[in-house]
């Protein structure tokens, strides 16, 4: 059996390391904002109801777009709607302040 060496260990341990390190980090991607992207919360905003687990997907994901859609005229109504609202804290989004 081969004895390992004390520079291999360090090697070895400080590979372990970077490998950990780079799946830690997060890779920042571009999110294209598409208000239709929330459409599976429509019935959730609607209704009132609670929101599908693809509609929570949908709003973690449109996240960085919110402040578009309330200050667009055309979405305001649907996004700022006390629904909606529900549906963002029920996703556990917080609601942007613009």
């Amino acid at each position: 059996m081969k004895k390992v060496s004390s520079h291999n260990v360090v090697s070895l341990g400080l590979l372990m390391v970077v490998i950990m390190l780079a799946t830690q980090i997060n890779v920042s991607q571009a999110v294209t904002c598409n208000p239709s992207e929330l459409s599976s919360c429509a019935p959730a905003i609607a209704s009132g109801a609670a929101p599908s687990s693809t509609c929570c997907s949908k709003v973690r994901e449109q996240r960085p777009c919110l402040c578009g859609y309330l200050k667009n005229p055309n979405l305001r109504q649907f996004v700022n709607s006390p629904n909606a609202r529900k549906v963002s804290r029920s996703c556990g989004v917080p609601f942007p302040n613009c």
